[in-house]
């Protein structure tokens, strides 16, 4: 019997797609999963126990973004929380107004939601973007009204990596006496974030972006000063202070909170080491000719490169990374969000900083993490080069 072929090696540079989950966060999360397995809110000493490892979960993720911990909602990841707080804040405050601005560029899952209210009568501004990705300040300030009741721009962009100036956007918004929301998801666990440095109202977060597993994340609602008032958008037991009910998903909360307790203390040192790697692989990847860098350079995330390979299908060469038929490694990269893979429409974000359709069909965006190895990206440079030249030659 001829005996199986050894599975291929994987070299996962997609980490803003999901990340692996830490070894040490599967650890902390298994005995909820195994033996302690007792539901949160029961009153006998099980469920106490329970519930203990949630409010300390609770507090590490707090203690992560500069928050309290009454002001962390368990949600089911980023998706749930932007959902919460966008539908949350129209639902509360169209008192106020029925104005909303936020970016061409945000994760859909904030776009949609727009789209949502907007069929249900409420205004919403989409800002645009300049061509390295950033906003242009006065752009932003000329959109906010008396009328606003929210303004929600991402702190870091999941495709390019662009970091948004928030301070001074929340500033903005709060001068009018507009509520403000920033989606974190790739920022947090990467970047410093601090609510109140930031000015922000409310946060949004999911777990598998910092190495605990899929089916967790959180929302922060400010409740100390200039308080935000969220209705129950789930009914059914008043869990989560009423804004989120439903058993608490205990085994995920424990990662989650174990996940930002090792970002908030291994942060500095996994910054220095993937910056080394990225700029390694863009300083390789840029000498093909045809390829510059979305997005602008030095307002990013250290972890991510949004590459264009102009001339060149990016689907070709993801395709071309991830051959089974020859004994190279398997390399994961994305073309995009993997929320939106699924289209055939170029990126929107690309769209909107003015790149063509066709460049934006050509762009590749390699995110790392902090098991991305030098050998490994190395690996990369040679297959991406490699690929590009074979595609190259098909189209002479």
């Amino acid at each position: 019997m001829q005996a199986d072929p050894q599975p291929k090696k994987v070299i996962y540079l997609d980490n803003n797609a999901t990340t692996p989950i830490d070894r040490r966060v599967l650890d902390a999360m298994m005995p909820y999963l195994t033996h302690e397995f007792a539901n949160a809110n029961s009153t006998h000493q099980f469920g106490v126990n329970a519930y203990e490892a949630v409010k300390k979960a609770r507090k590490q993720v707090a203690e992560l973004i500069a928050a309290e911990p009454h002001e962390i909602v368990f949600t089911s990841g980023a998706t749930e929380a932007i959902n919460l707080a966008i539908k949350g804040v129209a639902e509360n405050y169209q008192h106020k107004g029925r104005h909303m601005v936020t970016v061409a560029t945000e994760h859909s899952a904030v776009l949609d939601c727009c789209k949502y209210l907007e069929k249900k009568g409420f205004e919403v501004t989409y800002l645009p973007v300049q061509t390295d990705g950033l906003l242009d300040l006065e752009v932003v300030k000329a959109a906010i009204r008396p009328d606003t009741i929210l303004v929600s721009v991402m702190l870091a962009n999941n495709e390019t990596g662009v970091i948004q100036p928030i301070e001074q956007i929340a500033q903005m918004a709060h001068e009018k006496g507009a509520l403000f929301m920033s989606d974190t998801t790739q920022a947090v666990g990467k970047i410093p974030v601090d609510v109140d440095a930031m000015g922000i109202n409310l946060l949004c977060m999911s777990g598998h972006k910092i190495y605990a597993p899929k089916g967790v994340g959180a929302l922060y609602v400010r409740q100390r000063e200039n308080r935000v008032k969220l209705p129950a958008l789930l009914h059914g037991g008043g869990h989560e202070k009423g804004m989120r009910s439903g058993t608490l998903n205990v085994p995920g909360i424990v990662a989650l909170g174990t996940a930002c307790a090792l970002a908030q203390k291994e942060m500095s040192a996994n910054a220095e080491k993937i910056k080394a790697l990225r700029d390694y692989l863009e300083s390789e990847l840029l000498k093909i000719e045809g390829t510059s860098v979305n997005g602008n350079r030095e307002q990013r995330l250290y972890n991510t490169s949004n590459i264009l390979f102009r001339g060149i299908d990016s689907d070709a060469l993801i395709l071309g990374l991830s051959n089974l038929e020859n004994n190279e490694p398997i390399i994961a990269v994305s073309n995009g969000s993997a929320c939106t893979s699924a289209s055939m429409e170029p990126s929107h974000v690309l769209v909107a900083m003015g790149l063509e359709e066709g460049d934006a069909f050509s762009s590749i965006r390699f995110s790392f993490g902090k098991s991305s190895e030098k050998l490994d990206v190395s690996t990369c440079v040679d297959a991406v080069q490699s690929t590009c030249r074979s595609l190259h030659s098909l189209r002479l």
